[in-house]
Order: C-alpha cells, then structure tokens, then sequence
C-alpha cells in the first residue's frame, strides 16, 4: 500500500521506515492533516494521523474522494476522527492502543517531582550562581494522597509507582480493576471525595462530551487549597482560563502540563521567532509554579518503536484483506 503519513517530525522517520522494511510506499509528510493539505495524499491507499490532525467529518468526505478508506492514528488517543463519520463512510481505523504506558506515567512522575522539589527554579539558581534555598521548600511525597483519573493501563503503572513513594493512592474510573487495589492499595472513591482528599490530581482520562472541562472553577473549588494538578492525558480536560484564577488566588499550588486545549498549530513546531498570539498560554508561562512540557510524555526510544511497529501492523492487515486487532470499530 502507499501510505501517506501526516505529522511526520524527523525524529520518527527512522523509526517507520525500520518497521515497514520496504514492504509499503511511506510518503512523509510534515504538515498536519487539515482542508488545506489532504490534497497531499493523492494517489494514495491509505493515510496515518497524530494526535493534532484534522479528522473532521469534513476531512473525511474529502479524504474519501481521494478513494482512502484507511486511517492509521499513530496514538492511542483519537478523538480528534469523528468516529461516527468514519463508519458512515465505510473508513477503517485503528490506533496504537499500548505504545508504552510506563512512558507517558513516568513522565507525570517527574512532573511531580520536578514540581514539588522546584528543579526548574533550582537549576536556574545555580547556573545564576545563587546557592540560597529559601525558595526551593518542598514536601515529602510519603503519606500524601495522590487521586488518579482515569485508571487504566498508564492511570495504573503511576498508582504504582506512587505507591512506591508511600502516596495514599485514590481512583476514579467508570470501570474499577481490582489489581490495582490488591496491588497497589489504591482506593475507587467518587470525583468528589477524590477533590476533597487528593493533594495531587493525575488526568488520565479520555477527552469526551463527559471529560471535557472536568476541572474547572466549581471542580477546583472543592479541592485543597495549594493542590497539585497534573496533565498528562487531554488538553480539552482542563479549563485552562479556570485554572488561570485559580493559579492566582492560590487554590492551585503546582501545575504541571504535556497538554494544552489550544496546542494544535502550537505543539511539536518551532515558534521561537514568531509573536506569542495566545493570551492565555502566555499568561501561564509566567507563573513559577508551572511547568509545561510539550506533548513530550510519549517520547521515549521504546514507545517510537512501539508506534512504528503497531502502524505497519495495522496497515499489513489492511492490505491483505484482514481487520486489524487495532480496529477502532
């Protein structure tokens, strides 16, 4: 099949082309998927996306006059195809659902801890050559309680690794896995006990009508005062201009971001030249308290390997007339 692959960035060429070893026609392209670019993909058989693109229903009609019925996400998350049109118009889709938990739950870990011990402030310190630590005060993470939302396969790996560090572990999930609970000692309780209790919140979950916007300024009011929050999951899940006040008046002690509601456009391109048009991303960048990474949680050797792999894989199924394991529907 020749495949056209949206969003390519050049650290993962490597990476699919090792995986396809020749068998497909790959066509590399940088820019997202959206109105302006599908025209790329002409003469193609099928097409693969990441977490940024264009899968509209629009897209989707336009796609299909280019006679592509294939999608190929390169992430576990897609809610950016609209899923209902991709079965009205006969597409198949699959994702990459396991590339590598461990990596995006690591990741939160270190925000936490890069959080909570001010690494970001305490390297700039010494390299100013300032050795004062009046402003570097953290907390011992033993005896905390950590509330997870969204408890599956990344959601578990972290309840066990703050398990570790001797965190009380909460979870909210619409399914509970009592491995986790056997294991881990984590405990299900409702979103409300969780904001009550938790002095860090891990976003875990998946971005829906449900999700979307679930901390926003009547979910952060019931949380500790100075709470941790971090996300690691969907931008969409925060209201960020609600998490703006609460940064202010103090409601929000630590804030610790791989995601963005408005990162599309923004996420995975140099803007270092460019005038800074969001408002409300500028305004976070100022506070001390935050850290934001961008979109890097998936970023590891192993989970590259993993997402090239399981793409050729789902397209190899395709092509010889199978569905693949991976098949959203």
């Amino acid at each position: 099949m020749k495949l056209a692959i949206y969003s390519t960035k050049p650290y993962e060429i490597k990476y699919l082309e090792n995986a396809n070893h020749g068998k497909h026609e790959l066509l590399f392209i940088e820019e997202a998927l959206s109105e302006e670019t599908l025209y790329k993909a002409r003469g193609c058989d099928a097409i693969s996306i990441f977490t940024n693109d264009d899968g509209s229903a629009d897209v989707l009609e336009n796609i299909k006059k280019l006679n592509i019925r294939s999608i190929a996400v390169r992430a576990a998350g897609y809610d950016n195809v609209d899923i209902k049109k991709a079965e009205e118009l006969s597409f198949k889709v699959a994702n990459v659902p396991d590339y590598s938990p461990y990596s995006i739950a690591e990741h939160t870990a270190t925000l936490i801890l890069a959080l909570n011990r001010k690494i970001v402030q305490a390297d700039r310190k010494v390299k100013a050559y300032n050795f004062l630590l009046d402003e570097l005060i953290g907390f011992d993470l033993n005896g905390r309680t950590i509330g997870i939302i969204g408890v599956g396969k990344i959601g578990g790996i972290l309840a066990k690794i703050m398990n570790g560090f001797g965190c009380k572990v909460l979870g909210f999930d619409i399914k509970e896995n009592k491995d986790y609970t056997e294991k881990y000692n984590l405990q299900y309780v409702s979103l409300d006990e969780m904001y009550q209790k938790a002095d860090i919140i891990s976003l875990h979950a998946p971005l829906n009508e449900y999700t979307k916007y679930m901390i926003n300024k009547d979910s952060l009011a019931k949380m500790k005062d100075k709470v941790m929050i971090v996300n690691t999951g969907r931008g969409g899940l925060i209201n960020t201009v609600d998490a703006i006040d609460a940064l202010k008046s103090g409601k929000i002690g630590y804030l610790g971001l791989d995601v963005y509601e408005k990162e599309k456009g923004l996420f995975f391109y140099n803007h270092s030249a460019d005038i800074m048009k969001d408002d409300v991303f500028a305004r976070l960048l100022t506070f001390k308290n935050v850290i934001i990474t961008g979109h890097q949680a998936f970023l590891t050797d192993n989970a590259l390997k993993n997402i090239a792999d399981t793409t050729i894989n789902n397209i190899d199924s395709w092509q010889s007339g199978n569905k693949s394991k991976n098949d959203i529907f």
